[in-house]
């Protein structure tokens, strides 16, 4: 178990949005959140990296453990712990100033990395792990924003990568992009689980069967089930989950 939450709640102001919510992830799986809109799929994640508290008039009750080691304590400074936990939105959002190079290299740099033999390694590195250094290694100088919208979510995966996070988030990272993209992000993902934990928040159930191993239904704010993909999709153990993944709802 490498991060795992316990009790976890969180409010907008006096709306809750999670509701005691305990899921624990192993290393180098694939875990995915399922749920309808609005259920706190995103808000859950947001909470596991400290995203949340930046919203305003917004706030969490529980604890969320990285290592054995609680994220909202007062030591623990949430831009460092960003780089242990990072994440990747829905949308493609490479910095549209910078290029290709210094969109990976901008979390090395801040990191106090300035060597550029070294930054030049760990940028390569890092588009290898995305799958994208075939298709940028002479494209480096461009504009991250000139990329294909693929590309662009495999740049952004690669961003994150760089400073080698221990778990990678990802909320809706194919939703955005068309199924010959998304195909490409998936078979990424499966090679990815090697080198770091994942957990994606997925309105595709296809998708969540595919390539996760576990899988959470979060319904209301609350959990519902959480276990093996394969068990949770054939043999749900709550009626609420089958009604969810045959299409009764949602």
């Amino acid at each position: 178990m490498i991060l795992k939450s316990e009790n976890l709640e969180a409010w907008f102001g006096e709306t809750k949005a999670l509701k005691g919510v305990g899921l624990e992830f192993e290393s180098n799986t694939i875990t995915a959140i399922i749920g309808p809109s609005g259920c706190g799929k995103s808000t859950y994640i947001r909470c596991l990296n400290r995203l949340h508290e930046e919203t305003p008039g917004a706030r969490i009750g529980g604890r969320v453990l990285l290592q054995g080691r609680n994220i909202y304590g007062p030591e623990v400074d949430p831009v460092l712990l960003r780089r242990q936990i990072g994440m990747v939105f829905q949308k493609p959002n490479p910095f549209p100033s910078m290029s290709v190079y210094d969109n990976v290299a901008v979390g090395l740099k801040l990191g106090g990395i300035r060597k550029k033999r070294e930054l030049d390694s760990r940028v390569e590195w890092s588009l290898r792990l995305a799958a994208l250094w075939d298709e940028v290694k002479d494209k480096l100088a461009r504009p991250g924003i000139s990329l294909s919208g693929g590309q662009q979510q495999r740049l952004c995966i690669a961003r994150a990568l760089a400073v080698k996070p221990v778990v990678l988030l990802m909320d809706e990272p194919t939703s955005a992009l068309d199924p010959v993209s998304t195909a490409r992000i998936e078979e990424l993902l499966t090679d990815l689980k090697k080198t770091v934990t994942i957990i994606i928040v997925t309105h595709n159930m296809q998708q969540s069967a595919r390539i996760s191993d576990k899988t959470a239904f979060l319904l209301m704010g609350e959990l519902v089930e959480f276990g093996e993909t394969s068990a949770l999709f054939t043999t749900p153990k709550d009626k609420r989950t089958e009604s969810y993944i045959t299409g009764r709802f949602g």
